[in-house]
C-alpha cells in the first residue's frame, strides 16, 4: 500500500492527529474514534495494525497496555513523494504570507494613526485652561 493509501482514510489521518502529540493508549484511541466514526474497537484496532505496518505508528507495550506514537518514516514517505510537486504550492503560499504581512502592517500604521489622532484631540492647546474655547469655534458664547 502506497503512503498516500495510508493516510487517505480519514480514520487514519484521525489517529495520526491522536498520537502527533506524544504517545496514546490504544484504548484511548479507540473510544475516540468510535464515538468520532461510529466504529467498532476491531474496527479501529484494525486501522492501528495497518499504520503500524505501514511505518506511520510505532507501539510500545506498557504492562497490559499498548502505547501508539507516531513514526515519521511514513510520513517520511509521504513527504518524498509529494515533494516534487511543491512547487504548485510553495509560490502561492509565499504570496499569501507576504499579503498577510502587508495587511498587518496596514493595520498596525492605521492603529497608530487612530491613536496619535486620539491623543491630539485630548490633549489640550498650550495657553488655555481645561474647558475652554478658541476663537470662532461652535462652542464660543455669542455676547447679547
Amino acid at each position: 500500500m502506497h503512503a498516500l493509501d495510508i493516510l487517505g482514510d480519514p480514520v487514519r489521518r484521525r489517529i495520526l492527529e491522536l498520537i502527533a502529540d506524544g504517545e496514546e493508549s490504544a484504548g484511548s484511541i479507540a473510544a475516540v474514534i468510535s464515538q468520532e466514526f461510529g466504529i467498532t474497537q476491531p474496527a479501529v484496532s484494525q486501522h492501528l495494525r495497518v499504520l503500524r505496518e505501514h511505518g506511520f505508528a510505532s507501539v510500545r507495550p506498557d504492562g497490559a497496555r499498548r502505547l501508539y506514537a507516531v513514526d515519521p518514516q511514513g510520513l517520511q514517505q509521504a513527504s518524498e513523494w509529494l515533494s516534487p510537486f511543491e512547487r504548485f504550492w510553495r509560490g502561492p503560499f509565499a504570496a499569501l504570507g507576504t499579503e498577510l504581512a502587508r495587511g498587518k502592517r496596514e493595520r498596525r500604521i492605521a492603529a497608530q494613526h487612530d491613536d496619535d489622532a486620539g491623543s491630539a484631540i485630548t490633549t489640550d492647546a498650550p495657553g488655555r485652561s481645561p474647558g475652554s474655547s478658541a476663537a470662532g469655534s461652535p462652542d464660543r458664547k455669542e455676547r447679547s
